[in-house]
């Protein structure tokens, strides 16, 4: 199975602070990640490395068979589909739906004098028809409600069809009808064979959609565990990465945590 993310002994630091320590993990095509763990515990730090959009202080991260360093990172990041909200604070308020994912082509937010071709159009409207946002095409994106504007993100992650998926929090902020109306979307796009290797940082078990095959969990900087989703998303893995006695049942391909 080809690997498309590899870290080796990767530690990031900051004003002499560590954030990431001593990290060796590997990510195959096949696989969908999930990340948890407590508040400053990396998780977004990892996701930028693994993003392109930062470089380690020590140790090596190689992407789609690049090794960071050594290689264009604006030639890299096209391949890598990324939302999150830091990056949707950077779309224009006024931009239309299907501007926000159109420009995703040039890897850019806003558009200005792009030229596109009708292939890019019609991409665009059939990734926003798989996320059920073809209604919306011409809405303005500050004008979306919370669980609208998190589906035209993704929408705009998966227009160049990217080799790696990589979702910040996607469902945060969410209310539940629109956590699970996005989750089912989520899982059904990982369920299948033609989806690429998708990393995801959460905070909730509970927002973890079906069709995730593996897990890592992060705490202070360093990983607690990593490996087959069934065996990390356990009562025991999960208190020793809060630090707090909990509890986890699975039920449906779905998690739920509760203090014990």
């Amino acid at each position: 199975m080809a690997s498309v993310l590899q870290f080796s002994d990767v530690s990031v630091v900051r004003d002499a602070n560590p954030i990431l320590k001593s990290v060796s993990w590997s990510v195959d095509a096949a696989e969908r990640w999930v990340i948890l763990g407590p508040n400053g515990a990396g998780k977004t730090t990892l996701l930028q490395l693994a993003a392109a959009q930062m470089h380690p202080s020590s140790g090596h991260v190689q992407i789609l068979d690049d090794t960071l360093g050594r290689t264009d990172v604006f030639e890299l990041r096209p391949r890598i589909g990324f939302a999150s909200t830091a990056l949707a604070r950077r779309v224009p308020r006024e931009e239309r739906v299907i501007d926000v994912v159109l420009t995703a082509a040039y890897s850019v937010t806003g558009r200005w004098n792009e030229a596109y071709d009708e292939i890019d159009f019609k991409r665009a409207q059939r990734v926003l028809a798989e996320w059920k946002l073809d209604s919306l095409e011409n809405r303005r994106f500050g004008d979306l409600s919370d669980g609208e504007q998190k589906r035209v993100q993704i929408a705009r992650s998966v227009m160049t069809d990217p080799e790696l998926l990589l979702l910040d929090e996607p469902a945060a902020s969410l209310d539940l009808g629109a956590r699970e109306e996005l989750l089912a979307l989520l899982g059904g796009y990982a369920s299948a064979q033609s989806a690429p290797a998708i990393i995801m940082v959460t905070h909730h078990v509970e927002e973890i959609p079906q069709g995730f095959t593996h897990a890592l969990l992060l705490a202070d900087g360093a990983i607690e565990s990593a490996g087959p989703i069934d065996e990390v998303i356990t009562s025991e893995h999960l208190t020793s990465t809060f630090g707090l006695p909990l509890v986890v049942t699975a039920e449906g391909g779905r998690f739920a945590a509760r203090a014990a």
